[in-house]
């Protein structure tokens, strides 16, 4: 089966920002800027005058480190109490390839199930929350399929070819986000620098991974060109297949960002992605998963326009985005077999407002529509509309948020979600931090509409708290970071057959509906540490240990392992050479609710060189999986053996 993708994005960035990657950074700058003083005119962007050529960004320094996912703007992760982890450019290109959870698996707290291989239906749980309960954002669009039965996010549709930097909370944060952050939130940034910069390996199973970027800027402007093209032969899906079964991707994306005046921002992203894959099915008689020659065709556009003002006390973003998602499977005869069409359309405003000293308040409302059709479902939609305020107050080493949001939907009606947090830096350079957040996921449109939906059903619900203590930053130097969380979750909803014995949700002739039937609670343990050993090697890793349980049954949540994580070294020498390594350590698991059919733990080992030649061009490669260990995410699908890949990377 093969899979085809393509991915447009584009959007237009003023010159004052052409060393930013995304706008959220370039806010981030104001922000910073504002704090220390600096009259608006000279801190947009944190530019310098006029005339110069290269903007010295406060992003680059390294005391700041810039989050968007904690409060919808850019903040300094220092000044949030919410356990967050930013993976820059940099260690995404260091990691090599283009499967997304060979970097996530550096984040706490992250597992992942995959049906078959790259471009496989990919879900990211977070400390042990569904993968439909974690919201997704590009660029901060919402990319979520509102056609998907439970409306979550693929993440085998995205590679890592046009990503920036990946910003992850962890815990229930609905307050800023509204829906779908139950677990947490996870924005991807879509690259945006000056110059040119290629990159093209190959590799196992007929891999081959290509990617480039162009932008240009004067003081004004910069408008930014991104593509990628992946296509790879695969592996069987099913586990005892022999079919192989690829796909492939091929993505572009536009980014722009105009300086209307010298506050005032306009900015655009436009993305369009088509793919295709090869999949395997249940065929008759046994009905058991086996190769097959269907396929899946994937369409999607994503983007989003906005204007942005940074004043000396008021900062103001308002945006219109629209993400809509299409997929076509046809059967073995290439006849269609079933057909979906997805459209999130979504406005909202965001703001923050400096009152005196060091106290902020922080504000925003959004509108969002959700529209879907299938082969056997007619068109519906839902609307849901929110608005929040969260007040601040950053005093020395103190800083301290707390706010409340209020959502209408067309259905279910109103839901009121709070959050809070706190952070103290001590004197001795340690943080103590704190958080408590409320989160809720709408009924999906298929849960509402389809056949088997229920249209009195009421939103997910979940509480989450966490407690943590950290020194240093994660990327460099000493860093140790300890977290303790729990998370409890109602009126999760589930499918539940129709027997007939009152009271029931069935409508007549239903023989099976959608129902907030479950409980659940999730509470572990997230650390991380990372030490140079000597100014060329540093040693990292991470370790969670989830326990997710269905409190209803007792059992385990399915695919959840209770420990994992992953320990990662790198060497670089004085002379261009770059060695790495990666072991991922996974546990036991169940793959059904049950707990009847277990999961094999497994250790995976990678191992990664590159090999720079000046400044401007790089070879590298990598032996994925280097002991060919056997293992599943998923029972009865198949995962990836040993594979070497190699390639070359270029700048000017």
């Amino acid at each position: 089966m093969t899979k085809y993708v393509f991915l447009l994005t584009a959007s237009a960035i003023p010159g004052a920002a052409l060393a930013q990657d995304s706008t959220e950074d370039a806010l981030a700058e104001i922000i910073a800027a504002q704090d220390a003083g600096e009259p608006a005119d000279q801190a947009h962007y944190g530019q310098p005058p006029r005339g110069q050529v290269e903007p010295v960004p406060v992003v680059d320094d390294p005391a700041a480190l810039i989050t968007v996912t904690a409060n919808g703007l850019g903040s300094d992760i220092r000044n949030t109490g919410q356990p967050v982890t930013i993976i820059a450019r940099e260690e995404i290109v260091s990691v090599q390839g283009a499967d997304p959870t060979r970097v996530l698996a550096r984040v706490p707290g992250l597992t992942f199930s995959r049906n078959g291989g790259v471009g496989g239906f990919t879900g990211v749980n977070v400390r042990g929350a569904g993968s439909e309960q974690v919201l997704v954002l590009v660029d901060g669009v919402p990319v979520a399929d509102p056609s998907a039965p439970a409306g979550g996010f693929d993440f085998g549709s995205l590679l890592t070819g046009t990503a920036s930097k990946i910003d992850v909370l962890r815990g229930s944060n609905s307050t800023i986000w509204g829906s779908d952050a139950i677990g947490g939130v996870i924005d991807i940034s879509t690259r945006a620098d000056t110059g040119f910069q290629g990159s093209l390996e190959a590799g196992s199973r007929g891999s081959v991974f290509a990617s480039a970027l162009g932008g240009v800027s004067d003081d004004k402007f910069y408008v930014g060109l991104t593509g990628s093209w992946y296509a790879t032969d695969g592996f069987s899906s099913a586990a005892n297949g022999v079919e192989d079964d690829g796909f492939t991707q091929m993505a572009t994306g536009i980014t722009a960002f105009y300086d209307v005046a010298g506050n005032l921002e306009l900015s655009g992203h436009l993305n369009m992605s088509e793919s295709q894959l090869d999949i395997d099915g249940f065929p008759a008689p046994s009905f058991a998963l086996a190769d097959t020659g269907e396929t899946q065709k994937a369409l999607r556009y994503w983007g989003d326009i906005g204007l942005s003002y940074y004043g000396t006390d008021l900062t103001l973003r308002a945006r219109y985005s629209r993400a809509d998602t299409d997929r076509t499977n046809r059967a073995e005869d290439r006849t269609v077999a079933f057909e979906s069409k997805g459209q999130m359309e979504r406005a909202d405003i965001r703001g923050e407002y400096r009152l005196v000293g060091g106290l902020t308040a922080a504000f925003g409302y959004d509108y969002q529509r959700n529209q879907y059709e299938t082969t056997f479902d007619q068109f519906a939609q839902a609307d849901i509309q929110g608005v929040y305020a969260q007040m601040g107050w950053v005093m020395g080493n103190l800083s301290v948020h707390a706010g409340a949001r209020v959502d209408d939907h067309d259905y279910f009606g109103s839901e009121t979600s709070f959050g809070a947090d706190a952070s103290y830096v001590l004197s001795n350079g340690w943080r103590v931090r704190a958080s408590v957040g409320e989160g809720f996921k709408a009924p999906s449109l298929f849960q509402l509409f389809s056949d088997y939906g229920n249209r009195a059903l009421e939103p997910e619900q979940s509480t989450s708290v966490d407690i943590g203590i950290e020194t240093g930053r994660r990327d460099s130097g000493r860093y140790f970071s300890l977290t303790a969380f729990r998370r409890d979750s109602e009126n999760l909803i589930d499918f539940v057959f129709c027997t007939g014995v009152a009271p029931t949700p069935c409508s007549p002739g239903q023989f099976g509906t959608y129902d907030n039937v479950e409980r659940a609670r999730s509470q572990g343990i997230e650390a991380e540490a990372g030490i140079n050993l000597t100014s060329d090697l540093r040693l990292s890793g991470v370790y969670s240990l989830v326990d997710a349980e269905d409190r209803m049954t007792g059992n385990e949540l399915a695919r959840r392992p209770r420990n994992f994580g992953t320990f990662f070294a790198d060497w670089q020498s004085q002379f261009g050479l770059s060695l790495g390594a990666d072991l991922r350590i996974v546990g036991d698991s169940f793959n059904d609710a049950g707990n009847f059919t277990p999961i094999d733990g497994y250790e995976l080992v990678d191992l990664r060189a590159s090999f720079d030649f000046g400044d401007n061009f790089e070879v590298f490669g990598r032996v994925e999986n280097v002991f060919d260990t056997e293992y599943e995410t998923v029972t009865g699908y198949g995962t990836p053996g040993t594979g070497v890949f190699a390639g070359v990377r270029a700048r000017m």
